[in-house]
């Protein structure tokens, strides 16, 4: 039988496909079938590479196996029995266009790169090679219950059915059952197949029928996208109980049969502090099975576990709850409501289903008789309790002499034992305040005194009643610093939270938005982190960032070893976390993740985790933050490539016109001078030597401006792309503004330009090319615009930390509607030049440019009582005497 369904929608179509072929026992033929078909493939040209196969094959497999390029096996093993292996990086190295990879579920040793064949399987895939392996149906996690069943054992080595289901290919290899046994009867020595009955045989064989019928299902209702949803929601509560395992599983093929959302809901007591280690180990691993089966994780905190679930069910919409349950409890007097019966109680709009759960029980009653045992009472817990009682008892005396009645000293008494409660750590200490105030009462206020006896009749009851008060009232006290705490501690989370996503949004470049990132979740969760860049497609650290509440002693695991950056690398490259407790590196120090959005990772950031392994409720923060990261760091590669564009944009502007400009403005000197020049040539012994003094006046004026104007233009092109920087000394202003005047224009001989300081020695910081071009611009530009004859005014000064030169003329001055727009690319105000050569508006725009990126400014105003004033700033200079 043959199931196949339509491709898996992934980001990359190079991404290889993989092709199962399941059997429902060992000995059916499912490695006999996989290497006839890659021998068929290799008939068609295909590449093929057969990995290792494991080392107890029938022996028909085993000849056929010689015919194929075999990779070699990798020894694992260190300190311990050795292994052989599949070599991951030698086939990621060969690269076949198909790997056949018997067993799907098989555990790697601890040497090798993932804990599991699957998760080797899953890399190559990313790598665009296509698999065939093989496994047996009672390998997938949801079958463990069933095979249990059949075979009186659960498989260890164990797959998520989700990489049965998302497969290109799955093909049942299916055999009789009877010649199945036979097979196995016959089977040569040193198999490793066990002996099977009939029934068990044909209870295996239906079962991986039937599975394989739901993958074709499945596949078919993903292919139709069909428009009935029920819409269910299935909820299952996580414990420590070793059957919690069955009813999880349970849950998961539930919320498949009802294609509904899977939820796994775990409630933290105050108790869960005082859990042995062997009970949160358990717990852990089924968090991870929920995880695996599809299940959202979800924590809640409180003791009250009947109205948590009940709330949460609520809020979440939740339709059908699953839970286990050991026994029907007997209605007897004084009995106390189960969790069930509460619950159907508080929620009776959700389905409660019950899965047997013999051992559940049993497993919580030992939990509570090893949580009474093993927390000790702190001594200062009693010195406060007896301190408190002791404090009560005087001012109950002081009471007594006063003559009030007994009942003020009882609300006494109560009002300690509250304290102690709240007070201490251990709910014992409530519980023994309340037992010794009764007793510290009947021997100091009732008759006789000072002693256990009582006269009056009505006085036990009056104890009872006072015992059972200050329980109730220590018990809720208790309830209330247990619930305080929590809050203050979700509270305190919940600022972090605000304050990181406050802090990012602050950050103005990628260091200091993964900088903040990796401080806050030092601050979340009191761990050591490690952080590595992505940066111009490497991978870049590691930055360290250590928790300073952990003594020095303790901050030196390996986390910059090439171990831990082989580890940074994988995740980088893979888009998936990997480290310590992942499956993936396990001996690494710490669990790593990608700082990613979408499919892009930014960094790849490591947590410690080798002392404590991170619960749901931390990893579920963590991710949260990450994502935070993640967004901020894209919103900054959006706003750079924004700006980017717009530069581009801006630059193609320029690029245009300039074009334009050149193509008007060159033509005229151009053709001047080819004129000039042509009449030189042909007619210059007919000039006089006047005539060619002017014609030569002409040549020279026309190349001068075209000088100019290409020297601006390259400037203004250097100064925009970024591509000119500064050459900076200390200039004395005086010499750079006689150097100017040396190259401005030949007809300032026809003005009066005047140079005036307020000081002697004026220093200034300046590029002094620059600076000299910025000064031949300004008075060029007063030339142009002024009538022959003006007077031009320069003028230096110093003002706090500047050099503030001012260029004013006496001419047409610059109109008030042009003055914002004079220092724009292009601009030309309507002012006539004198020569009537008509200006590009790019020298004031150099000018501009110049004087910002020397960190001064540039101002246009008015002369009095008519004309322009040019300003601009300087950094003043100091000139440093050595001995």
């Amino acid at each position: 039988m043959e199931t196949t369904g339509t491709q898996k929608n992934i980001a990359h179509t190079r991404l290889g496909t993989l092709t199962i072929f399941a059997g429902y026992a060992s000995g059916c033929g499912k490695t006999y079938r996989m290497l006839q078909t890659a021998q068929r493939a290799i008939q068609c040209g295909t590449d093929v590479v057969l990995a290792c196969a494991e080392p107890e094959l029938w022996p028909e497999t085993a000849a056929f196996r010689q015919k194929f390029e075999c990779l070699p096996v990798m020894q694992c093993g260190s300190g311990g029995p050795i292994s052989c292996e599949f070599d991951l990086d030698t086939a990621l190295q060969r690269k076949p266009e198909l790997l056949v990879l018997d067993n799907l579920a098989h555990c790697n040793a601890g040497d090798a790169r993932h804990k599991n064949r699957y998760q080797d399987i899953q890399e190559l895939l990313n790598a665009g090679i296509h698999v065939y392996t093989t496994i047996d149906i009672v390998s997938l996690e949801s079958m463990q219950d069933a095979t249990n069943e059949i075979l009186g054992e659960i498989q260890l080595a164990r797959v998520p059915d989700d990489v049965f289901d998302d497969a290109e290919k799955v093909e049942f290899v299916d055999l009789e059952p009877q010649d199945l046994q036979w097979r196995l009867e016959q089977k040569t020595r040193g198999t490793a197949c066990p002996e099977l009955t009939q029934n068990q045989i044909g209870a295996l064989r239906e079962l991986g029928m039937r599975r394989c019928a739901d993958r074709v299902s499945f596949r078919l209702r993903q292919k139709e996208r069909s428009p009935y949803h029920t819409q269910e929601h299935i909820l299952v509560c996580l414990s420590g109980a070793p059957s919690n395992a069955k009813i999880i599983r349970t849950a998961a093929k539930m919320a498949g049969a009802f294609r509904g959302s899977f939820t796994a809901l775990f409630v933290e007591t105050k108790a869960f502090q005082y859990m042995s280690p062997q009970d949160k180990e358990s717990l852990r691993r089924n968090l991870h099975l929920a995880e695996h089966l599809g299940a959202t994780v979800e924590t809640v905190y409180g003791d009250d576990i009947p109205v948590l679930i009940a709330e949460f069910a609520r809020a979440s919409g939740v339709s059908k709850i699953v839970m286990g349950r050991s026994e029907v409890s007997q209605k007897v007097l004084l009995h106390k409501p189960t969790l069930t019966e509460r619950l159907i109680e508080l929620a009776p709009e959700v389905d409660i289903h019950i899965i047997p759960d013999n051992g559940m029980e049993h497993s919580l009653a030992v939990a509570r008789k090893k949580l009474i045992r093993l927390t000790p009472v702190p001594l200062r817990d009693f010195l406060k309790s007896f301190l408190l009682l002791l404090a009560a008892t005087l001012v109950g005396l002081g009471f007594y002499e006063l003559g009030f009645s007994e009942a003020n000293i009882i609300t006494v008494y109560l009002l300690s034992v509250m304290i102690i409660s709240v007070v201490t750590q251990s709910s014992f200490c409530s519980f023994l305040g309340s037992a010794a105030s009764v007793l510290i009462f009947n021997f100091f206020f009732t008759e006789p005194r000072y002693s256990l006896h009582a006269y009056d009749s009505e006085y036990p009851v009056t104890f009872l009643v006072m015992f059972v008060a200050a329980l109730i009232t220590g018990s809720l006290a208790a309830k209330l610093k247990s619930h305080a705490q929590h809050s203050a501690q979700v509270a305190w989370r919940a600022k972090l939270l605000f304050e990181t996503n406050q802090n990012l949004q602050k950050g103005i470049s990628k260091e200091q938005i993964l900088t903040v990132t990796a401080e806050q979740i030092v601050k979340l969760f009191r761990r050591n982190v490690v952080v590595y860049t992505v940066q111009d497609g490497a991978l870049t650290g590691p930055q360290l960032f250590v928790d300073k509440v952990v003594p020095t002693e303790q901050q030196c695991p390996p986390y910059e070893s090439e171990q831990e950056r082989n580890v940074a690398e994988w995740v980088w490259k893979n888009n998936r976390r990997a480290g310590y407790g992942t499956g993936t590196f396990e001996n690494a120090c710490c669990v790593y993740f990608s700082v990613r959005m979408g499919e892009r990772v930014y960094a790849v950031l490591g947590i410690d985790a080798q002392k404590k392994a991170m619960d749901a409720f931390d990893n579920s923060i963590l991710l949260s933050v990450l994502g935070e990261c993640g967004l901020a760091l894209d919103s900054k590669r959006n706003a750079e490539e924004k700006e980017a564009a717009a530069v581009l944009a801006k630059n193609e502007q320029l690029r245009a016109n300039l074009l334009r400009s050149i193509s008007h403005d060159l033509r005229t000197p151009l053709t001047s001078i080819s004129g000039n020049a042509g009449n030189l040539i042909a007619n210059g012994a007919l000039f006089d030597e006047e005539t060619k003094k002017q014609i030569y006046t002409d040549i020279y004026d026309d190349s001068i401006w075209l000088i100019n104007l290409v020297e601006n233009l390259l400037s203004v092109s250097r100064l925009n792309g970024g591509e000119m920087h500064l050459r900076l000394s200390t200039e004395l202003m005086e010499d750079v503004v006689a150097e100017a005047l040396r190259h401005v224009n030949r007809k300032s001989s026809e003005y009066k330009i005047t140079v005036s300081s307020e000081q002697e020695y004026l220093l200034a910081q300046i590029d002094v090319k620059l600076v000299i071009q910025v000064l031949i611009n300004i008075i060029d530009n007063a030339i142009k615009y002024t009538p022959v004859g003006s007077e031009i005014r320069i003028h230096l000064k110093k003002q706090g930390r500047f050099i503030v030169v001012s260029i004013a003329d006496n001419g047409p001055g610059v109109p008030d509607s042009a003055k914002p727009h004079v220092f724009e690319m292009f601009y030309s105000a309507a002012n006539k030049i004198a020569d009537s050569r008509r200006s590009m508006g790019l020298g004031l725009a150099l000018c501009k440019s110049i004087i910002d990126a020397h960190g001064g400014e540039i101002t246009v105003s008015d002369a009095v009582p008519h004309g322009a004033v040019f300003t601009f700033t300087l950094p003043a200079g100091e000139v440093k005497l050595h001995d």
